[in-house]
């Protein structure tokens, strides 16, 4: 299979495993140090795509830019009292959400 092809199917299956989910519901793993926020300029699938293939060099890219990153004291409190509910997809061990826009 074609790298292409495998990037396609990939991106396929991530995008089915997406789904919206209240912030309350993610503070057992917030607590455990699980969650990345994902920049909302960028694609969530596609940053999924990039760690399930351990794409080091373009993770550290996004991680120096700060567009990925664990999610802070301040974000979760900010979310928590908004009730805020996020797009979310898991890629062990983690789970990346983004603010819908």
């Amino acid at each position: 299979m074609a790298d292409s092809e495998h990037q396609t199917l990939l991106k396929a299956k991530l995008n089915l495993e997406t789904s919206t989910i209240a912030w309350k519901d993610l503070q057992p793993y917030f607590a455990a140090g699980q969650v990345i926020a994902v920049n909302e300029n960028l694609d969530l699938i596609e940053v999924a795509a990039q760690i399930a293939q351990d794409n080091k060099k373009q993770i550290e890219a996004w991680m120096t830019e700060s567009k990925i990153a664990k999610v802070t004291d301040q974000q979760a409190t900010n979310w928590y009292e908004q009730d805020s509910s996020l797009w979310a997809v898991v890629i062990r061990p983690w789970i990346l959400v983004q603010e819908k826009k």
